[in-house]
């Protein structure tokens, strides 16, 4: 029918295509953009084949956990991107923003009763796994989920691995076959679907979200029942700022990635893990144009499969090193993700690991806080003070800083299971990028995923890898950042914001 790989397209239910249908609909929840988009290529596959006009309907709830003021902008400014889009290409989006508790229940079934089919988005993380399994039993037409997570579709794994090694070397035998199938740059560009148009009684009873809305104004999101304490970050969501953003780290930060990434003062990371997470950038769009600069083609890959992070794509040093945190790290999580439904439960981590924190849990510890000072930034440590000011402030962390940052949580809370509950806690309500099967990854790397055991044992951690706020100040330059984020910075920075 098209050129979206099968291996990336799953039948939610067994419903027909009904070819008298009115539109395709594409149910945006994951992928929120118009480019490099499988999902929004197979719902175009689906209009060129029964001659139907596309609606794109991306719909924003409020009953999520910790929906903030932070995260639901990050993706109304999104949502503003992809209406004015939309509105220039002639196609229809209908962006709703649920303004209480349960009030879009039925919008996607009537939306369904005039469509032909519904393509939606594969994501295996958070409530969307549940959410989409729930839709298709009660949907009377076929529901389709397509998979744009990353260059290898989820399904090209068989199993969960526990090694980042395995994974890599993994990747490097089966990628290559996944290469030469990238969605399109601008699908909607080429497409000629017509103008669909939804029902009035749509339009009546769950109207789309407000140019005021949709245009930032604080004012709209103080009248939505979300968390308005966590304040809206200084970084803005949507299309065009995540391509800027990625043109500023590729023209002035990709060239000594790997030497300067783990300097939390040169802030030489990408910064782009909020704009991946929320589907506003896409991986494909990330390494084409990472390609397009080094000079790249397939051909020079080295196909030798040695699970090494460095010389098997055959560019600069600071570009492998930046795909193997875009590739190997990221997509890992994804593979956990999809194959195991504990993902963010203490007890998927490898056994080694729950058996040396079990014989280290009742180890005494130096210090004990709970949520509210971790929450507080209320520790005897500037500098994983530091840290979680970043992460309340602006919804980011430094990446080599928030290792750091679950390895202390761990030493100072009472059990491991507290630790992983509070750094998930903690990371989800203020993280941009929270949520999400990285991040999910991260913060179990801290107690072992992914990880051996490390000699020698330790009090609290037992084999699990140590760090320390000394070695980190020893190893990077931290005076600065303590300063930036200092109690005193970060209170007259909120004030000024």
């Amino acid at each position: 029918m098209g050129n979206v790989p099968q291996l990336r397209i799953r039948a939610v239910n067994s419903e027909a295509i009904r070819a008298g249908g009115e539109y395709v609909l594409y149910w945006m929840i994951a992928s929120r953009r118009l480019r490099f988009n499988f999902a929004l290529d197979r719902a175009l596959e689906h209009c060129a084949e029964l001659q139907k006009p596309l609606v794109v309907f991306e719909a924003l709830r409020i009953g999520y956990r910790w929906a903030s003021d932070r995260m639901h902008r990050f993706v109304i400014d999104g949502m503003a991107d992809n209406a004015r889009t939309c509105e220039a290409k002639g196609v229809c989006y209908y962006p709703y923003v649920e303004p209480a508790p349960d009030a879009d229940k039925g919008l996607l079934q009537e939306l369904a009763e005039n469509a032909c089919v519904v393509v939606t988005d594969e994501y295996p993380c958070f409530f969307l796994p549940h959410m989409v399994e729930s839709a298709g039993k009660r949907l009377g037409v076929a529901l389709e989920a397509v998979d744009s997570n990353g260059l290898l579709p989820m399904r090209a794994c068989p199993q969960a691995m526990g090694r980042a090694f395995d994974f890599r070397r993994f990747l490097q035998k089966e990628l290559p076959k996944h290469l030469d199938t990238f969605p399109a740059a601008d699908p909607l560009g080429k497409a000629k679907t017509g103008q669909a148009a939804l029902p009035p009684k749509i339009h009546k009873k769950w109207p789309a979200a407000s140019r005021g809305l949709l245009s930032g104004d604080p004012a709209h999101l103080q009248e939505l029942p979300i968390d308005h304490g966590v304040r809206p970050a200084e970084l803005r969501g949507g299309h065009g700022n995540a391509r800027a953003h990625m043109r500023e780290f590729l023209d002035r930060k990709l060239a000594d990635y790997a030497e300067k990434r783990n300097e939390p003062e040169l802030d030489a990371a990408s910064g782009l893990s909020p704009f991946v997470h929320f589907g506003h950038l896409s991986v494909h769009e990330i390494f084409t144009e990472v390609a397009r600069r080094e000079k790249w083609k397939s051909a020079k890959l080295s196909l030798r499969v040695t699970g090494s992070r460095e010389g098997w794509w055959n560019m600069s040093a600071s570009a492998e090193s930046f795909l193997d945190e875009l590739l190997t790290w990221r997509e890992v999580g994804f593979n956990f993700c999809a194959h195991r439904a504990d993902y963010d439960r203490y007890d998927s981590l490898p056994d080694w690991a729950k058996k040396t924190l079990q014989e280290h849990g009742k180890d005494e510890r130096e210090h004990i806080y709970s949520l509210e000072e971790f929450e507080a930034a209320k520790t005897h440590d500037p500098l994983w003070n530091a840290a979680q000011r970043q992460l309340v402030q602006e919804g980011r962390m430094h990446n080599y800083l928030r290792m750091l940052w679950g390895k202390k949580i761990l030493q100072w809370s009472r059990t491991p299971e507290e630790a992983a509950g509070i750094m998930i806690h903690l990371n989800n309500k203020y993280g941009l990028d929270g949520r999400d099967p990285n991040s999910y990854s991260g913060i179990f790397w801290v107690l072992g995923r992914y990880d051996r055991p490390w000699a020698p044992k330790r009090p609290v951690f037992g084999s699990i890898r140590y760090m320390s706020s000394e070695n980190t100040a020893r190893k990077v330059s931290v005076k600065d950042y303590i300063k930036k984020y200092s109690a005193e910075a970060t209170s007259q920075k909120q004030l000024a914001f």
